[in-house]
């Protein structure tokens, strides 16, 4: 290969390498969402790519058409790859997944077949020849019908694709929609390069610009990796944390309708979605024992309900948030319904430990007053038993003591406490030895000393 078809070929082999660098990056990356998908994409176009510089440097026409047929079933795995990835990376779950699936098999198949079998029928191309080398010659053929049944299939699903991505734009922050901007549009000129020569646009030297629209794309998607870290950092779906959350909660919008709603709440009204979602909330929410209807012109609010379910009290607390735009502007209301149950029947039990503990306390406290009380009177009655002159001088002092200090309006505890001080104010004699405490005589200095 001289220097003139090397230098042709060269921008072909740049393409290839960038494509190859992104199916290895999307490689490593291929738990994120999509991110499985968008390597088998990227496979699909490096193949591609690199059969494109294959079919540039073969000479002979048979071995062009093998290279170039190579081409169109890289572009079938393509078009199967797009949905799958759009799919994937906005987490959207079609009814049943696997009927989905076989169903967009059916045409890249179909397609597959009647590219094998084209010598019998030429509906995918007819007339193919060689034009003079330029360094290299080129393959040229007209298209047959299949190929424009193909194109129309492709466009459709490509753009059903976009409306997933595009619809995925308006819940997302900055960093997640330059994500999505960077792969709709390296997606996109790829594909516009694939469709210009099916209306006999050709804006590159080869009918085939898909190299050159393919590198355009990839440089995007690549800028996009390292700008918005595409498949490095990825959100957490909507329905991974809506739909999982065990409280009942419900989407209004400024009408007061239904707008979204989560699979506690559909249970809690015995409804599936279908039936729930447009609808007014005065209607929904008619008999609902949570009070929603209550709160439907409030931008805030927390209240509790209570209702019974086989017999057992049910508690909620209703929660009333305000949802804003990115212009602060309030377009409705999140409410949320936390079932509450648990915590006041804690509660309840608390109450009953908390009764019975007071009444615990309060018979002890008694129980020790009583004795104590007791305790009085047996020192009382024991110095009576000591000195029978002076029985009932406890009692008397205590009664002239409590009059006095009730004159001076003295109460409550202060009052307790004169009158167990005037029962024990002689109680000092209980030490006294009793040849002492019933001497007829004066003491002696070593006597009174033992008084004192």
């Amino acid at each position: 290969m001289n220097r003139i078809e090397l230098t042709h070929i060269a921008p072909y082999l740049a393409s290839l390498l960038l494509s190859t660098a992104i199916l290895i990056y999307s490689w490593f990356k291929r738990q994120a969402p999509g991110a499985a998908a968008f390597g088998l994409y990227m496979l699909a176009q490096t193949l591609k790519i690199l059969g494109f510089i294959f079919e540039t440097i073969s000479s002979d026409l048979g071995d062009k058409i093998v290279w170039d047929q190579f081409e169109w079933l890289c572009n079938m795995l393509a078009v199967f790859a797009i949905p799958l990835f759009a799919i994937g990376f906005t987490e959207h779950k079609p009814g049943n997944s696997r009927k989905y699936l076989a169903l967009s098999l059916i045409a890249p198949v179909l397609f597959s077949l009647l590219l094998a079998t084209n010598d019998l029928h030429h509906w995918v191309y007819r007339n193919q020849f060689l034009t003079p080398p330029s360094p290299f010659s080129e393959l040229k053929y007209e298209f047959g019908p299949a190929v424009y049944i193909m194109g129309a299939y492709t466009a459709v699903i490509s753009l059903w694709s976009g409306v997933l991505l595009f619809r995925r734009l308006e819940r997302l922050q900055s960093l997640y929609s330059g994500q999505t901007i960077a792969i709709i549009i390296g997606f996109l000129i790829p594909l516009l390069g694939a469709f210009l020569p099916l209306f006999g646009i050709q804006i590159t030297p080869e009918r085939d610009a898909t190299p050159f629209s393919a590198a355009i794309g990839n440089l995007i998607i690549a800028w996009g990796v390292f700008r918005f870290r595409i498949f490095d950092v990825t959100p957490i779906a909507r329905d991974n944390v809506f739909e999982a959350l065990v409280d009942p909660v419900v989407i209004l919008d400024n009408q007061n309708n239904v707008v979204d709603i989560n699979s506690s709440m559909l249970a809690l009204l015995n409804k599936t979605a279908s039936e729930i979602i447009g609808e007014p909330a005065k209607k929904v929410f008619e008999d609902f024992p949570i009070p929603i209807r209550q709160y439907m012109h409030v931008t805030y609010a927390r209240a509790e309900a209570m209702f019974e379910i086989n017999r057992r009290q049910i508690h909620y607390e209703l929660t009333v948030w305000p949802i804003y735009n990115a212009y602060k502007e309030m377009t409705g209301r999140i409410y949320i319904s936390h079932d509450i149950t648990a915590l006041k029947e804690l509660e309840g039990e608390l109450r009953k430990l908390n009764t019975k503990l007071e009444d615990r306390v309060q018979a002890r406290t008694r129980e020790l007053a009583e004795a104590y009380e007791s305790m009085l009177e047996g020192l009382a009655r024991a110095l009576e038993l000591r000195d029978k002159e002076t029985e009932g001088h406890s009692r008397r002092v205590t009664e002239t003591a409590l009059k006095i200090a009730q004159k001076m309006s003295i109460s409550g505890d202060a009052l307790e406490d004169i009158r167990s001080g005037a029962i024990l104010h002689d109680i000092g004699k209980i030490s006294i030895p009793d040849e002492i405490l019933h001497k007829r005589g004066k003491l002696t200095p070593e006597e009174r000393l033992i008084v004192e």
